[in-house]
């Protein structure tokens, strides 16, 4: 028995030391969870307040103005665009502007008190938490305005006329942009489409140089004429068709299984997926050129997986999330390709309303693989 506990504790210490020699694993093992426990508690949240608004109010009267104010001191709806064209206000959300927008009709003043006004309160489809807590709050704001103005009219025609009140002054209306029915596969189809690709791209090339470095191979293959430029080629367009492929399975079943309709260009998304792939490609490869075991490789992909799936606004939205954590998300290229995804897919936009995040996603790619390129030749120097 103390033979047993002998060699048991041998063994322990044993672990004991490989684990505690093995600095980047305990970091890892030490710090994810104080990562994830700070990211839920200080980051990520369903609660989403200050909502960018556009206003088109066409009557500019005292009442339409108490409407426009009831709506800015709930703190959920911010008015950042006015304009007196709807066709302008259903630009900014087709262009993620804004997520909202408020449609006040003329002659508001003069409808309010004859008690047959109403007002349109169009939201983001493509966004279920802004539509979720954008309809929620619209919906209790306004109800809380009729309140007043009945109130206010009993008040001015005595308890005599108040019988004759009976309709509701303010009729509040809400259509539901690119998603009426409020489809859940719809919101959910492009985040899942750009977490699969990113996970699929990262993966495979961050495991490129440490796989064949372990195995031995890879002193066999750089013995040969092959430049580091061909290696690295050659290693990443497999993984290019491969990730195209899963691509077009998604795809397909989310159309043709699960009934997402397909809004927008389809060539010109597998154009911008193209980008994003790259992008993915050249940060697994420089997490490649880094790790020096396909442990830490696989570790490296898991804490970009994380944060992925809660700062990029995959899941979580990302307007309610400090500073620091939104700063953090616009290093991951998920950020920019969920919005393209979103914007062809759910709204039908073209380029020419998504234009900063092609952009930005063409400079991440770019850099991406400059930044990759220089440290694998580097690593296999």
């Amino acid at each position: 028995m103390r033979s047993r506990l002998n060699r048991i504790l041998t063994l322990m210490h044993k672990e004991a030391i490989q684990l505690i020699r093995d600095r980047r694993t305990l970091i890892f093992i030490l710090g994810l969870p104080l990562i994830e426990l700070f990211l839920f508690a200080y980051a990520v949240t369903l609660y989403v307040d200050h909502i960018p608004t556009a206003v088109v109010d066409q009557s500019k009267d005292a009442r339409s103005r108490d409407f426009i104010n009831a709506l800015v001191r709930s703190d959920y709806f911010d008015m950042t665009l006015t304009t007196d064209n709807e066709q302008a206000a259903v630009q900014a959300i087709d262009q993620g502007k804004v997520k909202a927008a408020l449609i006040i009709p003329p002659h508001f003043g003069a409808d309010v008190t004859s008690g047959d006004a109403n007002v349109l309160i169009m939201l983001d489809g493509s966004d279920s938490f802004s539509v979720q807590s954008g309809y929620n709050a619209a919906s209790a704001i306004a109800q809380v305005y009729q309140i007043n103005l009945i109130a206010e009219k009993v008040a001015r025609m005595g308890s005599a006329g108040a019988a004759s009140i009976t309709a509701e002054p303010v009729t509040t209306s809400f259509s539901v942009m690119y998603n009426p029915d409020m489809k859940d596969m719809i919101f959910v189809l492009p985040g899942i489409l750009a977490i699969i690709l990113q996970i699929l791209a990262v993966s495979h090339s961050s495991m490129t140089v440490v796989r064949e470095r372990e195995a031995g191979t890879l002193e066999q293959i750089m013995a040969t004429p092959t430049r580091p430029i061909e290696l690295m080629l050659g290693k990443l367009i497999p993984n290019i068709v491969l990730v195209l492929a899963v691509l077009v399975v998604i795809l397909l079943l989310g159309v043709f299984f699960f009934g997402v309709p397909f809004q927008g260009n389809l060539w010109l998304f597998f154009v911008l997926a193209l980008l994003f792939i790259i992008s993915g490609l050249g940060l697994g490869l420089m997490i490649s050129s880094i790790a020096r075991t396909q442990r830490q490789a696989q570790q490296m992909s898991m804490v970009l997986m994380i944060f992925s799936m809660l700062l990029t606004g995959v899941i979580y939205p990302r307007s309610p999330m400090p500073w620091l954590a939104q700063a953090i998300g616009s290093l991951i290229p998920v950020t920019y390709f969920i919005r393209i995804a979103r914007g062809i897919i759910t709204k039908g936009v073209g380029i020419n309303l998504m234009w900063s995040d092609v952009v930005a996603l063409v400079i991440y790619s770019v850099l991406a693989m400059t930044i990759a390129s220089i440290t694998f030749r580097r690593r296999l120097d």
